[in-house]
């Protein structure tokens, strides 16, 4: 056969040659990506849990929690909390350590070299991604809140430090526009030492109600009281007072707003916090930002782990001098960066009237986006 046909044969059948099996590389990446996720979580939780149990064990102790109550009311119930705070950090941490493996084994420049473009090379890492993105969610809408509901009561009953921490002393809430109630001491059980509902019309008193022994009833929702005294103010604020008996009223205020707020709305599933920030907003209230911070990091978090899965693959998949080491370490200050960053834009968000909260809540995971696009641009091809 002349040199020439032969020549053109072999490269024939070049062409010919594909990668063998995508599939197969899918699912090498697949496995490595969610293996050593799962390996990393599972082993900061056993870490923690028991660290967390021998710091708490007088407790459990001292108010005779049994095993199978500390094992399934509490860890149970903290473990998804916790899965969920460290899911962003656990996954950057192992596209960086397998994939910064395969490219110092040289086994990203064979799958370059045999013809597939890095973006087809990161197909498996955004499957990857979407499946911890929407177990995360799930965590974050439906099993965390139902977790904290049920771990707080564990707490209230067995540590001996947070029994005293579920109501403050002093509870200032708004009920209607210009409308304010005041509660001293309210003991978790619907009963109060003192109750104060205040109106306002343009920063002026108008009116208020001032009751001392107050019980709230949970099925009419009714505040009664044996004694009461209204004040009433005119408009040359002429104060006039009015002892009155059995007091009988329903305020737009149920127990459940008594407690800390915070603390409140994380044991909420998606759809009753989306309600009661709905309520706190007809009320006019002025904490309507935090519980709106509260409702967008829910989805916030959770889609980071496409911008920290592009950040990651794009740092380890070219082969340096420092190896696996300089990976991670690069990779875990990246990571660290953006929760401080988030942290901050949530508590900024909270208190700040000039910027929409969802904006603040929503702008690390913009920015983190474009570095990502940046680096990703920059990987090699």
């Amino acid at each position: 056969m002349p040199p020439a046909e032969a020549f053109d044969n072999g490269m024939a059948n070049r062409k010919k040659i594909k990668f063998p099996g995508f599939k197969i590389l899918d699912g090498y990446i697949t496995r490595k990506f969610l293996g050593t996720f799962a390996f990393a979580i599972a082993l900061i939780i056993v870490i923690v849990v028991v660290f967390d149990a021998v710091e708490k064990m007088d407790d459990f102790i001292t108010t005779k929690a049994s095993l199978q109550s500390v094992a399934v009311d509490y860890y149970l119930n903290f473990i998804p909390y916790f899965i969920n705070q460290f899911s962003g950090l656990f996954t950057f941490i192992a596209v960086i350590f397998f994939t910064s493996k395969m490219a110092y084994q040289t086994e990203i420049i064979a799958i370059l070299s045999s013809g597939v473009s890095f973006r087809r090379l990161m197909w498996p890492y955004f499957l990857s991604a979407l499946l911890i993105t929407l177990f995360s969610l799930s965590l974050n809408l439906w099993v965390i809140p139902n977790a904290n509901a049920r771990r707080v009561e564990f707490e209230r009953k067995h540590l001996t430090k947070n029994t005293y921490i579920r109501y403050d002393r002093h509870i200032y809430r708004q009920v209607y526009p210009g409308t304010f109630a005041y509660i001293r001491s309210y003991n978790g059980s619907g009963k109060a030492s003192y109750l104060a509902i205040e109106k306002y019309e343009e920063s002026r008193m108008v009116a208020s109600l001032e009751a001392s022994d107050v019980k709230f009833d949970p099925d009419t929702k009714h505040w009664t009281a044996e004694k009461y005294l209204m004040r009433t103010f005119d408009e040359n604020d002429i104060e006039r007072l009015e002892k009155r008996e059995k007091l009988d009223t329903m305020i737009n205020l149920d127990v459940v707003e008594l407690g800390k707020l915070e603390d409140i709305i994380q044991t909420m599933s998606i759809g009753q916090l989306s309600r009661f920030i709905e309520e706190q907003r007809a009320k006019g209230s002025d904490m309507v930002s935090m519980f709106e911070v509260e409702r967008q990091n829910r989805f916030a978090y959770p889609m980071a782990t496409f911008v920290l899965t592009v950040i990651g693959v794009s740092l380890s998949s070219r082969k340096v001098r420092g190896g696996t080491g300089l990976h991670i370490g690069i990779g875990i200050g990246l990571c660290f960066t953006y929760i401080l960053v988030c942290k901050f834009a949530a508590e900024f968000a909270k208190s700040s009237s000039f910027f929409s909260p969802i904006l603040l809540v929503w702008l690390p995971d913009i920015f983190y986006a474009l570095i990502a696009l940046y680096l990703y641009r920059k990987a090699p091809k």
